[in-house]
């Protein structure tokens, strides 16, 4: 399993979807959620759409590698939607904050650690080259208004705080660059 976690703007949805371009054993994990399917999401493709009830019981079972409430709606990774992936001969990525993998990293400590979930955990944090550039990402994407540009510049400085805990971390100065030393850290955390 491979965390991947980044400030928004920092190009991780990029490096990320070119890397399971390139690997088709590399695959994302499907995530739970109490939210409605968007126009042609599918149940199973997208996400696992569950009621509040239902998602609220695998709580209380601890089928959740990690969880969120966001905007009224809970979003989560189930434990067995990972493993059965890796059965599958499946490299599992994971694209979440800094709380879900935080939350993932406490989790994986009451596994077995025979668990193939626990033995192939990487961490990998993704970061702008200054927050400067990040900036000029956020804004040259013109799709936020400015509060958003704000918002997320702030989290964008207390995500940072956190690229310690990871195992790995990547500066995304250039994509080519990055997406290289990602593929060396992935093929390396592999075995391959």
């Amino acid at each position: 399993m491979i965390v991947v976690s980044a400030p928004s703007g920092a190009g991780k949805s990029t490096l990320c979807n070119r890397l399971v371009d390139e690997f088709p054993k590399v695959v994302y994990s499907v995530s739970c959620t109490t939210r409605a399917p968007r126009g042609d999401e599918q149940d199973g493709k997208h996400y696992y759409f569950l009621s509040k009830r239902e998602f609220k019981e695998r709580i209380k079972n601890g089928e959740f590698l990690e969880y969120a409430k966001v905007h009224g709606n809970f979003y989560g990774t189930l434990e067995d939607t990972v493993l059965y992936a890796m059965e599958e001969g499946n490299h599992v990525i994971l694209d979440i904050d800094v709380q879900g993998a935080s939350q993932i990293r406490g989790s994986l400590a009451r596994l077995d650690p025979r668990n193939p979930v626990r033995r192939g955990f990487t961490d990998i944090f993704i970061s702008p080259p200054s927050m400067e550039e990040l900036e000029t990402r956020l804004r040259g994407r013109g799709t936020d208004e400015e509060a958003v540009i704000r918002k997320r510049l702030d989290n964008a400085k207390a995500e940072m705080e956190c690229a310690k805990e990871y195992s790995y971390q990547i500066v995304n100065g250039d994509l080519e660059t990055a997406y290289q030393e990602l593929k060396t850290v992935i093929l390396s955390a592999l075995g391959v």
